[in-house]
C-alpha cells in the first residue's frame, strides 16, 4: 500500500467516525431533546432522524467535503439567518396590505371556454365547470353565462339563471344610484358620468337584457356622455367615445351615432377610433361612398392598426 492511498485510509476512517458520531448525536441526544421541548412550547419545524441519516450518507460518500459543507452552513445559519429582525420601525395597516392567495392550480387547468363545456355530455364536468366560474369574477362572463341558460342539465341551467339575476340586479340598482347622484351633482363635477359610462359600458356590451331594457340603459349611457360633453369634454376619452358609439350602433341610432362620431374626429382627429366608428357606422347604415372615403384616410395616415381594423381592410382594398 502505497502512502496515499494508506493516507486516504486514515482520512475516510476519521471522516466516517465523526459521521457515525454525528449520527448518534443528533439521533439519540438533540431530536428527542427537541420533541420534549416541542410538547412544552409553540410547535416548531426541526431537523428529524432522517435528516440526520441523510447528511451522514453524504459525509460518508463525500469524505471532507460533505462535513465541511454541513458545517459551514450551520455556522452560517447561526451568525446571520439566526439573528432576530428589529421589526420596532415597521407598522402593520390592514389598510396597505395586499394579500397574495395561492393560485388553485387543479382548478384552473380544468377551465375551458363555457361555449365549449356546453357541448359537453357530462353534467358532472358542466356542473363543476359552472361552479368555478361562479366563483371568479363574473361581470366579464355573463354573456357566456347565458348560453348556460339553454342547457338541457336543468342543475346547470338554474346555476345560471341565478348568477345572471343577482348580477343583473346589482347592475340595476348601481347604475340607478349612480344616475341619481349624476342629476344631483354639481356643474363642475364629472365623476357620476365618467363611472356610469365605463360601468354601463361593461356589462351593456355582454348583451345579456332584453331589448327593451338594453334600449334603456344605452340611453342612459348616452345621456351621461352627453352630460360629461356639456361638462367637460376632456374627460371624454376615445375609449369612451367608442364605447357610446357602438352601444348606439347596436341600437342602430345612426343620427345619434354621427353626432358623436363627428364630435370625436373633432377632439381626436388621430386616434384609431375616430376611423373605426364611421367605418362601423358607414358599413351598417350601407353609406358605400363615406366607407370607403375613411378606409382611403386610414390607409393613408400614420396610425398604427389593430389586427381587426387590418383585416376589415384587407376584406373591402
Amino acid at each position: 500500500m502505497t502512502r496515499a492511498e494508506y493516507l486516504f485510509v486514515i482520512v475516510w476512517i476519521i471522516n466516517f467516525i465523526i459521521s457515525v458520531l454525528y449520527y448518534l448525536w443528533g439521533a439519540l441526544f438533540y431530536v428527542p431533546a427537541r420533541e420534549r421541548q416541542d410538547k412544552n412550547e409553540e410547535e416548531y419545524l426541526h431537523d428529524n432522524r432522517r435528516t440526520y441519516l441523510i447528511r451522514v450518507i453524504v459525509m460518508v460518500l463525500c469524505p471532507i467535503v460533505g462535513p465541511l459543507f454541513f458545517l459551514v452552513s450551520h455556522l452560517i445559519y447561526m451568525t446571520i439567518f439566526r439573528q432576530e429582525v428589529d421589526l420596532d420601525d415597521v407598522i402593520f395597516s390592514k389598510e396597505r396590505v395586499k394579500t397574495n392567495v395561492k393560485a388553485d392550480e387543479e382548478r384552473e387547468r380544468n377551465l375551458v371556454p363555457i361555449e365549449e363545456a356546453l357541448a359537453v355530455s357530462d353534467k358532472k364536468n358542466l356542473r363543476m365547470l359552472m361552479l368555478n366560474v361562479i366563483r371568479g369574477d363574473l361581470q366579464d362572463s355573463l354573456e357566456s353565462i347565458s348560453l348556460a341558460l339553454n342547457s338541457e342539465d336543468s342543475e346547470t341551467s338554474h346555476y345560471a339563471a341565478s348568477v345572471l339575476r343577482d348580477e343583473l340586479n346589482d347592475f340595476r340598482v348601481t347604475v340607478q344610484k349612480i344616475y341619481t347622484d349624476m342629476k344631483e351633482e354639481e356643474p363642475d363635477q364629472t365623476d357620476s358620468e365618467e363611472m356610469l359610462i365605463d360601468y354601463m359600458n361593461r356589462i351593456l356590451c355582454q348583451k345579456v337584457f332584453t331589448e327593451i331594457e338594453q334600449a334603456k340603459f344605452v340611453m342612459m349611457m348616452e345621456e351621461a356622455a352627453e352630460s360629461l360633453y356639456q361638462k367637460n369634454a376632456s374627460r371624454l376619452l376615445p375609449q369612451r367615445y367608442e364605447a357610446v358609439c357602438l352601444r348606439l350602433l347596436e341600437q342602430k341610432q345612426f343620427d345619434k351615432v354621427s353626432i358623436w362620431c363627428e364630435r370625436l374626429v373633432q377632439q381626436y382627429p388621430e386616434e384609431l377610433a375616430s376611423y373605426t366608428c364611421r367605418l362601423k357606422l358607414y358599413f351598417m347604415s350601407n353609406d358605400k361612398e363615406h366607407f370607403f372615403t375613411v378606409m382611403d384616410q386610414l390607409k393613408k395616415s400614420d396610425i398604427i392598426i389593430d389586427n381587426e381594423t387590418l383585416e376589415l381592410i384587407r376584406v373591402f382594398s
